[in-house]
């Protein structure tokens, strides 16, 4: 608290607008999240890796769904969902459906059998399948897509805190994801845990209160709705229609709009922030169970999100006498902090740090678990104890930690890092991961063909964020170098049948591994 008292005193003295009733508020929502953090740290044992990674196996269903839940309707999931429909329509707010079917599909297909073989994350089966190497080379895109979740989420706070209580974007960076790491890494998946349950509750309420107050402002829902559908014509649907070719008004999109939402759907089951989790999980039933609710709660929990989308989209600004938000990421903040009284500002803000604590402190801990336990151990030091382990993986945390928040301090678009997250695990870490757990005749040099091959089709297309060019001439490409074709599909699934023919073609040279109980 006396941190961020002081940085509110400097950006006063140096004349920034500080919004003190919202700044004091969020300092005593800090203190509250830190206080059961180091609570839940001090109630539970952290002196083993499976305390730490997994709290011991042992977490209820009801806290299950509460963690789960608040770990995927994060900040970047809130501030993206109402961004996207504002500014680009209802038909691309893709996530919030797309994610909850992948924890469907991942309750049903994957959460059992996971938790079946005692796995303790998520590269464990890819080991067994494929062996160290290729599982540390698998590695990366998992750590690197956690990192990138963990940015994007504290941009989407930085942006929020700069609009509705005039703090700068770095210093509320940077304190934010000091305190979620501090209680990580004292008290691991129990603290990450308790404090997820606090975070969802205000998160429901937050949002919910601030939908009211804001309708006021715009006429009513019924009135701001028929507005919307106006301005956005077609894509204020929330699918296109089943035959592209029908359609001119979607052209090519149709087919980008498919690549996007396969994309989510299959991209948001090989995360180890979901099947931590699900590994954490009592049983079985109770692993399989969180993940099916935990779907529709993060459905639930999108309704809110779109509503404000929709009432930024339809607000006149300039007859309030407020200037129009420059970019369309500051939708959410902009209702939050324009559209309602102060009290509800105060309160709607305590919801978006909700969103986004409870997201950034279980990527965290999932990017530690994998690099600490798949990484360090395997690779450097194989005999470690247990105990020793969990001293590194809680000095891990603060790595991962500094390097998300460098990440977040350079990159300052929300919703791209948060879709370029996915778009690396569907492509490179699906198909191995599908082939390990339920293909029997899977081996290593099929999981090498498959990168492979997934590698070259998916950055033949080029990637801006990472500044790589297009060496492959796709289909459907556009004047400004966007390829609207499904490369991003092609690459997941042409490595996927690499992996299943490669394997078959070399049985002897490479005999497969079986999956066995780690126990």
């Amino acid at each position: 608290m006396l941190v961020l008292l002081l940085a509110g005193a400097i950006m006063h003295w140096m004349g920034r607008p500080v919004y003190w009733p919202g700044f004091i508020a969020m300092m005593f929502f800090y203190a509250a999240i830190f206080y059961i953090g180091t609570y839940a740290a001090n109630m539970k044992s952290q002196d083993t890796e499976d305390s730490v990674m997994l709290a011991g196996r042992s977490l209820p269903l009801g806290v299950a769904i509460f963690t789960m839940s608040a770990t995927w309707v994060g900040g970047g999931y809130i501030n993206g969902t109402a961004e996207y429909t504002s500014s680009s329509g209802l038909a691309w707010v893709q996530a919030p459906w797309g994610y909850a079917l992948s924890l469907i599909f991942g309750g049903l297909f994957f959460a059992r059998k996971m938790r079946r073989y005692e796995f303790k994350t998520m590269i464990d089966p890819l080991e067994q399948r494929f062996g160290k190497n290729v599982a540390a080379a698998l590695s990366i895109p998992a750590i690197t897509g956690e990192l990138f979740w963990t940015s994007a989420i504290l941009t989407a706070l930085g942006t929020t805190f700069g609009t509705v209580l005039g703090m700068d974007f770095v210093p509320s960076i940077i304190l934010s994801a000091a305190i979620a790491i501090a209680y990580t890494a004292l008290g691991g998946l129990w603290a990450v845990a308790f404090t997820d349950v606090i975070q969802m509750i205000l998160l429901f309420f937050g949002l919910i209160l601030v939908v009211p107050f804001a309708l006021d402002k715009v006429g009513g829902w019924d009135y701001a709705w028929a507005t919307y559908q106006e301005n956005k014509g077609i894509y204020a649907n929330l699918f296109p229609p089943l035959d592209g070719y029908k359609n001119e008004l979607w052209g090519d999109y149709y087919w980008n709009w498919w690549d996007s939402a396969l994309l989510l759907i299959f991209g948001g089951i090989p995360w180890q922030v979901y099947f931590q989790r699900v590994l954490a999980s009592k049983n079985e039933k109770v692993a399989m169970r969180l993940s099916i609710i935990a779907g529709f709660v993060c459905l639930i929990a999108a309704v809110p999100a779109i509503m404000i989308g929709v009432i930024g989209n339809v607000v006149d600004w300039n007859a309030l006498g407020i200037a129009p938000p420059e970019d369309a990421a500051l939708t959410l903040p902009y209702v939050v902090r324009y559209l309602t009284n102060p009290i509800v500002a105060t309160i709607g803000l305590g919801a978006i740090a909700a969103a986004v604590m409870s997201s950034v402190d279980s990527s965290i801990l999932s990017a530690s678990s994998m690099a600490s336990w798949n990484l360090y151990r395997k690779l450097y030091k194989p005999k470690i104890d247990s105990k020793s382990l969990a001293k590194v993986i809680k000095k891990v945390i603060w790595i991962i930690g500094i390097a998300a928040t460098l990440i977040a301090l350079q990159v300052q678009s929300v919703y791209a890092l948060w879709f370029l997250c996915s778009d690396l695990v569907y492509c490179l870490l699906f198909p191995p991961l599908v082939c390990a757990l339920f293909d029997k005749k899977a081996n290593r040099y099929g999981a090498i063909a498959g990168l492979i091959v997934s590698v070259i089709l998916r950055f033949g297309a080029g990637e801006p964020a990472f500044g790589i060019e297009a060496i492959i001439p796709y289909p459907m490409t556009q004047a400004d170098g966007a390829v609207l074709f499904p490369f991003r599909t092609l690459a997941m699934a042409c490595g996927l049948i690499s992996i299943l023919v490669v394997s078959r073609l070399t049985q002897k040279s490479c005999p497969p591994l079986a999956l066995k109980k780690m126990g």
